[in-house]
């Protein structure tokens, strides 16, 4: 496997985030999604983590499956909650076992039954970073908000503070998923103001439904910017239309970071590969090979 920091070295990385399925139906989702994605020829794809032995059995056994029977490079996301520094140390090195050369590290929020799984050594992302560079051998990304993280009490210099910290350990930074390209820059223009110039590679997470748009609000602590809910609700009443206006916003979008310098752009892609895809070919990014 490549690390991330290498091929962001190399040039704009394009990148997919799939998270590990819990039953037969999702699993069966997951396949047929990774069959369709995996002609893109994406730089890396990313697996996320919940915390908790059954989510790091999960994940483990997601990435090392994509290292054995895909061509894909896969960075496991981990997260201090729910763990000892001891167990996540044992996870740093059962991933360094497997093959993964990536990972993304964060807090990460403690699941509603985390009393019942363990208690949490550490408590922030920066820890986690400087535990993964202690086992050694890894790319290391950890995550960033172009507005505010929702923890962060309002406080933009406090935020920013903190993201400097953890990207002066780690090799890159992902963003939340965003609707304009204003924030994504007010962003790296901000770090570098602050000295930080590493890769901030920018999340993108297509609507795909007019409820999801409140919800990914919720999520990522964004401001879903009037003109896009105005464009949804124009088309609410055929799904097939707001999914379309949905891959137009992102789309575009898309380009304008790509017109402006964006060292890579991460799908958000929930396990589906319909959005992604035909982004990607609205941005002529399709490889010949796959049609």
């Amino acid at each position: 496997m490549t690390q991330i920091i290498q091929l962001l070295d190399a040039g704009t990385t394009f990148s997919f985030e799939f998270f590990p399925p819990k039953n037969d139906v999702e699993q069966a989702t997951l396949v047929r999604t990774l069959r369709e994605l995996e002609p893109l020829d994406p730089a890396f794809v990313s697996v996320t983590y919940r915390g908790g032995r059954v989510s790091r059995q999960r994940t483990h056994d997601l990435v090392a499956g994509m290292i054995q029977t895909t061509t894909l490079n896969p960075m496991a996301h981990l997260t201090c909650v729910v763990h000892s520094r001891l167990e996540l140390a044992e996870i740093l090195v059962e991933l360094r076992k497997a093959g993964v050369d990536n990972v993304l590290a964060l807090g990460g929020d403690a699941p509603p039954d985390a009393k019942e799984l363990g208690h949490a050594e550490l408590t922030h992302a920066i820890e986690l970073v400087d535990l993964a560079r202690a086992i050694g051998g890894f790319s290391i990304g950890v995550a960033a908000h172009p507005e505010l993280h929702p923890n962060s009490g309002g406080d933009l210099d406090l935020d920013r503070r903190h993201v400097v910290a953890k990207m002066e350990l780690a090799d890159f930074a992902i963003t939340q998923f965003f609707f304009r390209t204003s924030d994504y820059l007010g962003l790296v223009d901000d770090l570098a103001k602050r000295g930080m110039h590493k890769p901030v590679i920018a999340g993108i997470m297509p609507i795909t439904s007019l409820s999801s748009v409140t919800r990914m609000a919720q999520l990522s602590g964004c401001e879903v910017p009037p003109e896009v809910v105005a464009r949804v609700e124009a088309v609410a009443d055929d799904p097939d239309d707001v999914k379309r206006v949905g891959v137009e916003l992102a789309t575009e979008l898309c380009r304008d970071l790509l017109d402006n310098g964006v060292p890579g752009l991460h799908f958000y892609t929930l396990n589906r590969s319909t959005a992604t895809r035909e982004i990607y070919a609205n941005l002529g990014l399709v490889p010949s090979s796959s049609g």
